[in-house]
């Protein structure tokens, strides 16, 4: 089990003995004596990974019992306890003699081939290719579908797979210090498992490593080891073979990536009655989804449309959170030799880096479907909420959730054409809902706070002091938001342990003038795109201040460009001018400020806000966020009547029937709007940018991608017109020198999908795939003018 320790930020886990046996560094015993500063670290853990409230209460009231703390258990940590077994002997071999006492469920493939060709779908495929053979021959269908044979035949061997969980963990020891589960949503797992619900295990898509991890964290705790999708193409005929041996789903071998095995038109009917029948044996499943592209997506529409036909009684959803300190580097092309070349590697190869990995609470799909709790009866297209607001036809926008119907391609949905977003808004609220729920209960670690404080705070440098005190005070903020931190140790351990991991991508110099070392993360391509892909799950955890924040600088900027500037207190003692710090004597009208919020979460990439929250009630949240941490303070209006007085209101109170639909009882107030004035404590500015620069990164790429549209000679093919983009976005970066994280391949891909959900670029669909053009009514300059401004008024710098 996890040791345990008092006097650190994590009381269940500590760092990994390898980076405590380090001597200490000289700026190690100076901070330690230095810092003073109280803070709540190791008093408390947030329980994380509770289904929602809202959309799943009954699945949230079944498991409440069982919300006692179990703590952490380290996968790597395997010795002679674990097995039945003691001695000398058992030691050595203590890690293959409890893989062998793990749970291993057989599943035969019996006639699953025979069940997969009579599906309807299957034979309405046939049939559109000209493929279905004459007299319903079930030969001739099997031929037809040769290429999916290795799919369908798909199995796993408890023998291989105990040999193959062996190999995993001797993988994961040569790769990762520690491997922590979290062990506090596993009862309610074994329960649901016990009682022959079908589970299905959803998780986001970082490394190849996730397919590997979420089987071997179920293996190794004797749970249903699910079938596998994996993403990635795996070309070794014999390293396929035995991968599907033991459950993984790949692609087939002609296609190089999902969107090449899409273009097949057998592939999706072939794999939906492929989960089908998959669920229809009790087996569990893994799918892993992308926000940014929404890859993976489309398995769970094929389960909610299974459970709309009646195939499906129910489905139970576990959302699984997957933490690096760094993520692994993902190879595409896996062959055995490189396979065998890195296995040779492990003896001379020292772990670096831990995980965490938590396993949320498990909750019932179709209480999320059929209560009619996750509402999509508000969603608009993009250009409907914003663009009259660009282009200042109208002063406010429309209410309502921005549709992102991309997220889920429309062939799943051609035999409901009649009414196709209904149907299609809820599968898409659904995977958005899950991408929040795994997104939350993914463990902070110590890497993306330090890489986070790097980027956002201290772009410049820090000394390592001051680097301390600022994890401190940023971990207590993630505590705060009942988000977990995946580390432990003392404060000088954490950090230190963090600069290990990110050294190269930092530049850390030391002089014998300076008390202690001074740290900038070096100004690279890739080191900046590696410190942003780290600090993601910082911006996730603060993105309600993040809006509130850019929407404080945009109405900043209005005031700026109005011509209406802050004043300086001033006074005189003896004669003499004393000037204090810089107030500011603008009143933020609350209105206007949550309108702006209101503006900037329609432009948010997908996964930041949860489809059961309407986007003005977000707003509303991103602004209390602000004077809750002490950026914004209400204005105080001077009364003769207190707020509170109704009885000494000119009016008298009346009173009306119950049933009246229209009537509030606010309509009788004479409610003032409130306003907000920037408290002016020393590090309120320093905050304000810290939380702007978090969504500075996105913004920017939409500016730069606008700006770029004059230099593309349209329509262009997708793909290509996405790498143009792309290296517009890395030559300007590299003519600033800066901004780096504004120009990776996810920035403009997102940056490309916002500008064609608004309005600004058009999809045309011919023979040679989907062709992108610029709408007549951007192809104006000025137009593309006033998208450019609209989008950089959140741009604090």
């Amino acid at each position: 089990m996890v040791q345990e320790k008092n006097d650190g930020i994590n009381k269940d886990m500590v760092l990994p003995p390898i980076q405590q046996k380090r001597p200490a560094l000289s700026w190690e015993l100076k901070i330690k004596k230095k810092l003073t500063v109280p803070t709540c670290l190791g008093k408390f853990r947030p329980f994380v990974g509770q289904c929602c409230h809202q959309c799943t209460p009954d699945s949230l009231r079944k498991k409440l019992g069982q919300n006692s703390s179990l703590g952490f258990y380290n996968l790597l940590s395997v010795n002679e306890t674990h097995t039945r077994y003691r001695g000398w002997l058992v030691r050595r071999v203590c890690c293959m003699l409890f893989v062998s006492g793990c749970k291993a469920n057989a599943s035969p493939v019996s006639n699953r081939l025979e069940r997969v060709c009579q599906s309807n779908r299957v034979k309405e495929a046939l049939t559109a290719q000209h493929k279905a053979p004459e007299g319903g021959d079930s030969r001739g269908q099997i031929n037809s579908l040769s290429p999916f044979l290795p799919l369908i035949n798909t199995c796993i061997i408890p023998g291989l797979l105990r040999f193959v969980g062996w190999v995993m963990l001797k993988m994961g020891a040569s790769m990762f210090d520690s491997i922590q589960v979290n062990l506090n949503h596993l009862p309610a797992l074994h329960t649901a498992s016990q009682e022959g619900s079908l589970l299905v295990y959803v998780y986001m898509r970082q490394s190849i490593m996730d397919c590997v991890l979420v089987p071997l964290v179920l293996f190794c705790r004797s749970l249903r080891v699910p079938y596998t999708v994996c993403p990635f193409q795996i070309y070794s005929h014999s390293l396929r073979s035995i991968l599907q041996k033991v459950g993984v789903v790949l692609l087939p071998s002609s296609a190089l990536t999902e969107k090449d095995a899409k273009m097949d038109s057998l592939y999706l009917p072939v794999m939906t009655s492929l989960v089908r029948e998959l669920l229809h044996e009790g087996q569990a499943i893994s799918v892993g989804v992308s926000a940014e592209s929404g890859q993976g997506c489309q398995w769970l529409a094929c389960i909610r449309q299974l459970m709309k036909e009646g195939s499906v009684p129910d489905v139970t959803l576990v959302p699984v959170g997957i933490s690096y300190d760094c993520v692994p580097k993902t190879n595409i092309q896996v062959g055995l030799s490189s396979v065998l070349q890195w296995l040779w590697s492990l003896f001379w190869r020292r772990p670096g880096g831990s995980v965490r990995i938590h396993i949320a609470q498990p909750f019932s799909l179709k209480e999320m479907c059929e209560s009619g709790r996750c509402r999509v009866d508000e969603w608009l297209p993009l250009q409907d909420l914003l663009l009259p607001v660009i282009l200042h036809n109208r002063a406010e926008s429309v209410f309502g959730r921005r549709r992102m119907s991309w997220l889920l391609p429309s062939s799943h949905y051609a035999s409901e054409l009649k009414e196709p977003n209904t149907e299609r808004d809820l599968s898409i609220a659904i995977t958005l809902h899950l991408i929040f729920s795994v997104t939350s209960c993914m463990a902070v670690m110590c890497t993306s706070l330090v890489s986070s404080l790097l980027l956002y705070r201290h772009r410049k440098g820090v000394s390592t002091s001051l680097l301390c005190r600022d994890v401190a005070w940023l971990t207590d903020e993630v505590l705060f938001r009942n988000r977990d931190v995946g580390f432990g140790g003392s404060l000088v351990e954490v950090v230190h342990y963090s600069l290990s991991q990110l050294a190269p991508h930092l530049i850390m110099a030391a002089a014998p003038s300076r008390k202690d070392p001074f740290i900038i993360p070096r100004p690279s391509f890739t080191a900046t795109l590696h410190l942003t892909l780290q600090a993601q799950i910082v911006t996730h955890a603060f993105i309600s201040e993040a809006v509130g924040a850019c929407a404080v600088s945009a109405m900043l900027c209005e005031v700026a460009n109005s011509g209406i500037g802050s004043r300086v207190r001033t006074g005189s003692v003896d004669g003499e001018e004393v000037t204090s710090d810089m107030e500011f004597d603008v009143v933020l009208c609350q209105s206007e400020l949550t309108e702006k919020a209101l503006q900037l979460c329609h432009l948010l990439p997908p996964g930041f806000m949860t489809p059961c929250q309407s986007s003005q009630s977000f707003a509303l949240d991103a602004i209390d966020c602000l004077v809750r941490c002490g950026i914004l303070i209400m204005e105080e209006i001077p009364r003769d009547v207190p707020t509170c007085d109704f009885w000494k209101r000119e009016e008298t109170l009346t009173w009306t029937t119950s049933d009246d639909p229209y009537h509030s009882d606010s309509d009788r107030e004479d409610e003032e709007l409130r306003s907000y004035k920037i408290s002016q404590p020393s590090q309120c500015p320093e905050m304000l940018f810290f939380l702007c620069s978090m969504l500075a990164g996105h913004l920017r790429a939409l500016c730069w991608t606008t700006t770029g549209l004059d230099l593309l000679h349209t329509p262009l093919p997708e793909a290509e017109f996405v790498a143009q983009i792309h290296s517009h976005l890395c030559d300007t970066a590299n003519k600033k020198k800066q901004h780096y994280e504004s120009c990776s391949e996810e920035a403009a891909y997102t940056a490309v999908r916002t500008l064609i959900d608004l309005g600004v670029l058009s999809e045309e669909c011919q023979k040679e795939g989907v062709f992108l053009g610029v709408t007549p009514l951007f192809q104006l300059s000025e137009n593309r003018q006033k998208l450019h401004c609209f989008i950089s008024q959140y741009l604090y710098n």
